[in-house]
């Protein structure tokens, strides 16, 4: 099976007058297509950071990172945008909705943006809602969902692109024991049908559960990492 994502070395230093913070140090991972992974410790580990570097969302100190065999740490921020825009996929804690969009126009938005054809956009996103369970409120506004029913429209955008994988930072955090459970069923069977990559930074046992891999950070180091 083929490397989705590649680090060698990774560095994230953060520095100020006092003294320097090593955010993420040293991290060197291979993640392959299809696996549903955890990223795992304590606050302050690292996790949210790391999973910031592999998305583009901020820039290493040093090392590599490929996505495919593509060093996207050499890529300009243009050519960043563009590489996120069609190749990845994500899902945060704060669903980041559009207010004023329906759950439609909310997942159509990210295919609008890469030049996708209305029509195509359109269906694309009524099959996305369906599978997520929310067929009959494709017209609803994010107000009048609950915060679980917001975060399967969260995870149905994030499949709107087809990206080569989808990362998701803490994305039970805001929902009760319910929804968090029926989410993760939802992303176990996508990950399993269309055999979607995803990778999580988590502190939910509930998701450390179902992963098939634990990455384990302390201090911006990994200091184990184990498939079930």
């Amino acid at each position: 099976m083929s490397a989705v994502i590649e680090t060698k070395d990774l560095y994230k230093i953060y520095k100020d007058q006092a003294s320097e913070v090593h955010a993420v140090d040293g991290v060197s991972l291979c993640i392959l297509q299809g696996e549903f992974t955890a990223i795992v410790g304590p606050s302050g580990s690292g996790k949210t950071t790391l999973l910031n570097l592999i998305g583009g969302l901020d820039t290493p100190t040093s090392g590599s990172l490929f996505i495919e065999g593509e060093d996207i740490s050499r890529l300009s921020p243009k050519e960043l945008i563009d590489f996120r825009l069609h190749n990845i996929g994500f899902i945060f804690q704060s669903y980041n909705l559009i207010p004023v969009l329906t759950a439609k126009e909310n997942v159509s938005f990210i295919m609008d943006m890469q030049g996708q054809k209305r029509k195509e956009a359109d269906r694309r996103s009524l099959e996305l809602l369906e599978a997520v369970g929310l067929g009959e409120r494709t017209d609803s506004r994010p107000a009048k969902l609950s915060g679980g029913q917001q975060q399967r429209v969260a995870v149905a955008r994030a499949l709107a692109s087809k990206p080569r994988f989808i990362l998701a930072d803490e994305p039970t955090a805001n929902l009760d024991s319910k929804s968090a459970e029926n989410l993760l069923d939802m992303m176990e069977k996508l990950n399993k049908q269309e055999q979607t990559t995803f990778l999580f930074s988590t502190h939910d046992p509930r998701i450390m559960a179902k992963a098939r891999r634990i990455i384990t950070l302390e201090d911006g180091r990994v200091v184990s990492d184990i498939v079930k």
